[in-house]
């Protein structure tokens, strides 16, 4: 499926399959580590306020602590926008998010964001479009981009695990920096995104590799 800009779109695991195939032959490295992964998981999510006010929850906190107050949110009815709206920052406090995380919250409801209409835009557009709200950064929009939009060519490079498994994988002798690591996505490109699949397989494989050390 293409998008009205173009894009490619990832809505199968036929179309990861396609992406890591591609990857393969033009990197040997990726070649390498995909023959430890297997196939690549889909990762497509739903998109919509949620995911973004998910995203907000587990800002610099465990999954644990992320999926407690999350669940707050939804005994609460918290959990959309039109909640959120009536809701005062202090409200949201008491039900478990800090002052800053419910600060965004209002700015993400308050925003109104046309999500079907991000659906039509380019992947720059999107991730103007959503670091314009107060408490979503480029890494939240990248990710939303990848995995609810489904944009095959969008890498979130300031990913610390995407990060390690490049190093890992191409034997660098540090973490590469985000402007490193978008660097050397160029040539991913038009797969970036299955590209960031691959990386995060591998970055579980790197740390169940470590658990049995």
């Amino acid at each position: 499926m293409l998008a009205r800009m173009d894009e490619r779109i990832i809505n199968t695991e036929a179309d990861v399959a396609e992406g890591a195939t591609w990857l393969a032959a033009q990197e040997p490295r990726f070649a390498q580590a995909l023959s430890q992964l297997g196939p690549l998981p889909l990762r497509r999510r739903e998109g919509g306020f949620q995911a973004l006010l998910s995203a907000i929850v587990s800002q610099q906190i465990s999954v644990a602590a992320a999926r407690g107050v999350w669940a707050k949110l939804e005994a609460a009815g918290a959990v959309e926008a039109e909640a959120v709206l009536v809701l005062s920052v202090e409200d949201l406090r008491k039900i478990g998010l800090s002052r800053q995380k419910a600060g965004y919250a209002k700015a993400l409801a308050e925003h109104g964001i046309d999500f079907a209409g991000l659906q039509g835009q380019r992947t720059e557009e999107v991730v103007r479009a959503l670091t314009a709200v107060k408490g979503i950064g480029l890494w939240t929009a990248e990710i939303y981009a990848m995995f609810s939009l489904g944009r095959a060519d969008v890498l979130a490079a300031g990913d610390l695990a995407l990060q390690e498994s490049a190093r890992v994988i191409f034997e660098l002798p540090a973490r590469p920096s985000e402007k490193d690591l978008r660097q050397m996505a160029q040539a991913w490109s038009p797969w970036r995104a299955v590209a960031a699949r691959l990386l995060f397989t591998y970055y579980h494989l790197i740390k169940d590799r470590e658990g049995m050390t």
